[in-house]
């Protein structure tokens, strides 16, 4: 290590690959001791079951601060949402004091939203991530997950015997990561190989296979505590941890992905309302929460995209104009000669004489308002089909369609004929112009080299204008 590293980045790059690493040794204890033990005891499944994802949640949230951050925070609140249900669980399995089935199941339920906003964030080049994914990714979670179930849910009662509650569970935790590994891999499809993305997608698949078999064995009543098969999730937990700390495809290319998950969630939460207007007995209120929640995340989506687009639109306005004087500027009139030189018209180069004294003597205030108010006159004088800009400096451009480019620079010549009154003083300009008639056999360069040959010339000459 350098010896100007500071002491906390010493201590993070000694004592973190330390965690990452320490994880997979207590998998592999884990293992070794569920292999020995006839049954499963406390200390085993409570403490160094729950060791394993609690250094995966401090492994994550220290992991380098090139990934995403909010990344980062999903996959951690995920994790940790497991854990603490993970906790519950294992301490109402071995002691008489329990933690209610509400809270093993909230946290269950919650670490479903968390982790496909993380995964998703995660698997796309933090610097291209903007608060439509956000909104994107949540939408997904909310419509293709919960609302697919609960279109599921109705007919599940005529074949289940159990509550409400135990029947949307056991439609929505398989939903849930068959949604999860779908959407990883639909991810990872658009992307380069990378080692974050493979981490990704075998911890998602790990997960979803382990998960997918807890529900299957405890449907059959096959399934006892402290099982083998349940180090499948502490594996898959490791990987996920482990991703966060490798870079991913860093290209910029945009996915179509986002687009297609959200309206297939949107038209699904559709579809639900539907049902219930059409059959108004048919879901209960509580199950059509997730579909309204989903239906107002898009019009909020809507709102963000309608807000991106007009701050673009500035973006590009602004680009295009002179901050002093609010006329195009030098940009925006070069864009505009190209097309404009292939018709007839002619090109007024502009250059007032006498600014330089007047900015001199009264300082640049002086100066920024005598040019604001020389802008407005210039504007006044000219006809709508023209463009005028400020160039830079005390240099303005027009651009007048058709024959009359002369008299327009005998009338921008004439605003200048009487003073300008500012802060009191009144003072006096006068201006050069330079014209040039269009050629469209000539390039745009040569059409503003003779223009300004013809404004030096105007003011060599002190003629005012020349073509």
């Amino acid at each position: 290590i350098p010896h100007d590293f500071c002491p906390s980045l010493r201590f993070r790059v000694r004592i973190y690959p330390i965690i990452r690493s320490s994880a997979l040794v207590i998998l592999i204890l884990h293992l070794g001791i569920r292999s020995e033990l006839t049954n499963p005891s406390w200390w085993s499944e409570l403490l160094i079951f729950n060791a394993i994802p609690l250094l995966s949640v401090i492994a994550i949230w220290h992991a380098p601060k090139s990934n995403d951050r909010w990344a980062r925070t999903g996959l951690a609140l995920a994790i940790l949402s497991w854990l603490i249900s993970s906790i519950a669980s294992s301490w109402n399995s071995f002691f008489g004091f329990q933690f209610p089935d509400l809270l093993i199941d909230g946290g269950y339920l919650i670490f479903y939203p968390f982790i496909i906003f993380g995964l998703t964030r995660q698997m796309r080049n933090s610097r291209t991530s903007k608060s439509l994914e956000f909104l994107d990714t949540i939408i997904v979670a909310f419509g293709a997950t919960t609302a697919i179930g609960i279109l599921l849910i109705k007919p599940a009662t005529a074949t289940f015997s159990s509550n409400s509650l135990d029947i949307f569970l056991s439609i929505f935790y398989p939903l849930g990561d068959l949604m999860l590994f779908t959407l990883v891999c639909s991810i990872a499809i658009s992307q380069k190989i990378s080692l974050r993305n493979l981490l990704l997608v075998s911890g998602t698949l790990i997960f979803a296979t382990s998960d997918l078999y807890f529900l299957w064995a405890t449907s059959q009543g096959t399934y006892s505590f402290g099982s083998l098969t349940d180090d499948g999730w502490l594996l898959s937990i490791i990987l996920i941890a482990e991703s966060t700390w490798h870079k991913g495809d860093e290209s910029n290319k945009e996915s179509k992905l986002n687009a297609i998950a959200v309206t297939f969630a949107l038209f699904a939460s559709l579809l639900v309302l539907v049902i219930a207007i059409l059959k108004p007995n048919f879901f209960t209120f509580g199950s059509l929460a997730p579909a309204f929640i989903t239906i107002t995340l898009a019009f909020a989506r809507m709102l963000v995209a309608l807000t991106d687009a007009k701050a673009i639109s500035s973006e590009r306005a602004l680009a295009r104009t002179d901050e002093l004087t609010g006329l195009a500027n030098r940009r925006k009139f070069l864009a505009e000669l190209e097309i404009f030189r292939n018709g007839e018209g002619s090109l007024l180069i502009l250059d007032l004489d006498g600014f330089k004294e007047i900015n001199d003597t009264f300082g640049h205030e002086v100066g920024d308002q005598l040019l604001r108010q020389v802008a407005t006159r210039f504007s006044r004088a000219l006809p709508s089909s023209a463009l005028l800009a400020r160039l830079g400096g005390d240099e303005f451009g027009a651009l007048i369609r058709g024959s009359e480019g002369f008299e327009s620079a005998l009338a921008l010549r004439a605003t200048l004929s009487y003073p300008f009154t500012i802060a009191t003083n009144q003072v006096k300009l006068d201006v050069s112009i330079g014209q040039a008639l269009n050629d469209p056999d000539k390039p745009s360069n040569e059409l503003l080299h003779r223009a300004d040959l013809a404004m030096y010339e105007a003011k060599r000459s002190g003629a005012g204008a020349v073509c």
